[in-house]
């Protein structure tokens, strides 16, 4: 279908539809044709997940779960999380902050 420049503007919804169910839609200016309206090509998503999708992933020895010895905690930047052997408060040492001395 052939449209004036002010039938496009004055009907473009019309247009994009017309285009959007396949019909080539062209824009003239007088007589001289300058511009065709046409779908864009839908886009092909990711598409829907499937089961399995680490298979392709080289097997992990289950010892990387293991807990780290004090030694790596140091070696890794993390020893400041082990608990010094003295730093462990005796009870009879000192009252704890919630207590009241008498």
């Amino acid at each position: 279908m052939a449209y004036t420049v002010h039938q496009a503007k004055t009907h473009f919804s019309r247009l994009l539809r017309e285009a959007e169910a396949g019909q080539e839609v062209i824009v003239m200016r007088g007589k001289k044709p300058v511009a065709r309206v046409v779908p864009i090509a839908p886009v092909e998503g990711p598409g829907k997940r499937t089961m399995g999708g680490f298979a392709h992933l080289p097997p992990v020895d289950s010892s990387v779960f293991d807990p780290l010895t004090d030694e790596q905690m140091v070696e890794y930047g993390f020893g400041w999380m082990i608990p010094e052997a003295g730093s462990a408060r005796k009870e009879s040492d000192e009252p704890a902050a919630s207590e009241p001395v008498a």
